[in-house]
């Protein structure tokens, strides 16, 4: 997946920077729950996204609108739950970046 899609690329960045800054920090057990299910349903999204391409154009190689429509839809499938995964990071590490950063 990661050699056929752009923002796959994006994901394996922002999942690296994510899993990172939660051992930096040392999120709990609880809040590392939910980081690992939010990354994986960011990552499932895509491989179901990806999957759901290929078959599209496989069914229509040509251009046709719905197919267009579609791909789109399944595209905006993953970037809802991008933005689900974006809040609930900043839910978890906005209180341990204000520790970090607040003067003592």
């Amino acid at each position: 997946m990661i050699h056929c899609q752009h923002n796959a690329w994006i994901h394996a960045a922002a999942t690296l920077v994510v899993f990172a800054a939660g051992f930096l920090l040392r999120v709990s057990l609880a809040d590392w729950c939910w980081i690992i299910l939010a990354v994986s349903i960011v990552w499932t999204a895509e491989a179901l996204n990806t999957a759901f391409e290929f078959l599209a154009d496989a069914a229509s190689p040509d251009f046709h609108p719905l197919v267009r429509d579609a791909k789109n839809v399944a595209a905006g499938a993953v970037l809802i739950t991008a933005v689900a995964a974006a809040i609930i990071g900043g839910i978890i590490f906005w209180p341990h970046l204000v520790e970090l950063f607040s003067p003592q």
